[in-house]
């Protein structure tokens, strides 16, 4: 038996024809910094100077190019452009090596790390480290590359633990954190305090007001849009998704929840709501409010009568005026509400009932014993129900009746006119601004009289 050795190749192979790659090693660099501070733009322009300089002094190498991320964090690999750019040209073998400063500057995370590190191996390219001295083409290179991209990792949660403790004490101090802005508020970064922006806190106020007097989410969004009011994020079309985070938003009656969100982990950055696996912080009287408690509390009360009782993640319960019965018709076997449907929808044998929810919703096991009951029937027993409560107390009834309609007319006429001078008093306070604007020359005169007159016209009207 003879066995004959086959060297291998010196120098690089190309993968496609296996042939050997002559000419100058084919070099690029790539450069990162985590944050836009002055310190860090400094050291990010250095190393991009600096990667030039040295592929370029090289004569066995060749220059490529230099990608890079200012301000991006490592741990998210998609949000890295220049990363990204880089790993495409990588696949259209634009280049043989990357130089890098550091495994933490090339990614903190030790999954995707390896993952594009292999990537390229597969593709013959190198990456060198030169902090860890590090060589990913070499035997002992990924072993290496391992222990130190879990280090990188371990520091990058330590970083993080260390930035979410540092938050949970200015929360707890009671300061101001992760302000991303507010219908009706305008907030100062430098003093991290929020005032009231008055022109909108007027959209506010009506959102409000219309929501306690009975008018759902839906159409107050309709009103709004007509009425040609932005949205707090500029746009025209209002939605009913964003009336009901105004109303839920403690911020108008002038208190504050922080931590209402918070990050799983510091590798993906997602966010979950909180829903007590960590501390809240709440604040009262943080800053002036655009809606009294009392009005807050009442559109909170609203919206969770509305909304139902909520079980298991389901709705059960759920307050509705959309037809005449609603949320009145209760079952008489489980207690629950009755819901509204319609049988053989689209043919001349359509009908509608109400049948119990908890049938309808869970099973006929839940309540073996309910029929779903026609509307007409329904409706005719309720006629003949008033009209016996109707001849029995002919007199109380009219007189309850009458009492209800002057109530009523009473309540809307002094709701109205109360308003109207809320309105009224908040556009002479704006007037009064204005002229203090105009005395410490922030605007001229005669911008002064042409607002002050739109807004003449306003209180006239």
């Amino acid at each position: 038996m003879k066995i004959q050795v086959i060297e291998k190749k010196k120098g690089r192979i190309d993968r496609t024809t296996g042939e050997e790659i002559k000419g100058n090693l084919k070099v690029c660099a790539y450069a990162r910094v985590s944050t836009e501070k002055e310190e860090q733009i400094n050291s990010y322009n250095s190393q991009l100077k600096y990667y030039e300089e040295k592929i370029k002094s090289n004569s066995d190498w060749k220059y490529i190019d230099i990608y890079a991320d200012e301000g991006i964090t490592g741990t998210l690999d998609y949000k890295r452009d220049g990363f990204m750019k880089m790993m495409q040209d990588a696949t259209n073998n634009k280049f043989d090596m990357i130089i890098t400063k550091s495994i933490s500057r090339f990614g903190r995370n030790t999954v995707d790390t390896l993952k594009y590190v292999r990537l390229l191996k597969e593709k013959g390219i190198a990456i060198y480290f030169e902090e860890e001295r590090i060589n990913t083409l070499e035997i002992s290179g990924e072993i290496m590359l391992t222990v130190l991209s879990a280090m990188a990792q371990q520091e990058s949660e330590n970083i993080s633990s260390h930035v979410k403790l540092g938050l949970q004490m200015k929360q707890k101090r009671g300061e101001l954190i992760g302000y991303n802005g507010c219908l009706g508020y305008v907030y100062d970064k430098d003093t991290k305090e929020i005032s009231i922006n008055y022109e909108e806190a007027e959209i506010v106020k009506y959102i409000f007001e219309r929501y306690c007097q009975g008018v759902g989410c839906t159409t107050i969004a309709k009103e709004l849009t007509n009425m040609k009011y932005k949205t707090p994020t500029g746009k025209k079309n209002w939605h009913e998704s964003t009336i009901r985070g105004i109303l839920k938003n403690e911020k108008y009656k002038g208190d504050v929840l922080q931590g209402k969100t918070y990050t799983t982990d510091p590798i993906s950055h997602r966010r979950v709501v909180n829903m007590g696996e960590q501390n809240k912080y709440y604040i009262q009287e943080h800053h002036e409010p655009i809606i009294s408690e009392k009005m807050f509390n009442q559109a909170e009360g609203i919206l969770q009568k509305r909304g139902g009782i909520r079980g298991s993640g389901r709705r059960k319960g759920n307050f509705s005026r959309k037809y005449s019965f609603s949320s009145r018709l209760y079952c008489g076997f489980c207690g629950s509400l009755l819901t509204r449907r319609n049988w053989h929808s689209g043919t001349k044998n359509s009908i509608t009932v109400w049948h119990c929810m908890e049938f309808v919703k869970r099973g006929k096991e839940n309540c073996p014993h309910c029929k779903a009951m026609k509307e007409s029937i329904i409706e005719e027993a309720f006629t003949e129900s008033y009209k016996l409560l109707y001849d029995s107390n002919k007199e109380l009834i009219q007189t309850f009746l009458n009492e209800i309609e002057e109530i009523i007319q009473k309540e809307s006429n002094e709701s109205s006119i109360k308003r109207l001078e809320e309105q009224k008093q908040n556009l002479k306070e704006k007037i009064d601004k204005l002229i203090d604007l105009n005395l410490d020359e922030t605007i001229t005169l005669d911008t002064l009289q042409e607002k002050k007159a739109k807004l003449q016209n306003k209180i006239k009207r």
